[in-house]
């Protein structure tokens, strides 16, 4: 089955986000949240090693869909799709879908047993 990252740039936003889609699915969808980074003074931001250990949780033959936030949220997301080696990284797709829309599209998607496109597809067309 596809699995889901959300990447926020707060910790809360993305574990909500992974707490609702949870709720739809009933927990049929391997998801995974990265949000904040670790600076209790200044929480909100994106951590690329937080991202990579959440498609790293995630991740199966079948693919992973990463939706995320903020402009910041892709450079973090970009760099960890870096640090995968060069089987995974063509089975991990980021989607440029709102995050808790795309998010709840997504996980619905995916706990139906859809192939990676067609749940990056679903997300991405949400409102087209």
């Amino acid at each position: 089955m596809v699995g889901l990252v959300f990447v926020s740039h707060s910790a809360r936003l993305a574990e909500g986000v992974l707490e609702f889609a949870g709720q739809m699915t009933q927990g049929a969808v391997r998801m995974a949240a990265a949000g904040g980074i670790d600076d209790p003074d200044a929480p909100i931001g994106t951590d690329a090693m937080k991202v990579l250990a959440a498609i790293d949780e995630v991740y199966s033959d079948e693919g992973v869909v990463i939706l995320i936030d903020l402009g910041s949220a892709l450079l973090s997301t970009e760099v960890a799709l870096e640090f995968l080696d060069d089987e995974r990284r063509p089975r991990v797709h980021l989607c440029p879908a709102p995050l808790v829309e795309g998010a709840v599209i997504a996980a619905t998607e995916a706990s139906g047993g859809s192939a990676l496109e067609a749940v990056r597809k679903a997300a991405e067309e949400l409102y087209g």
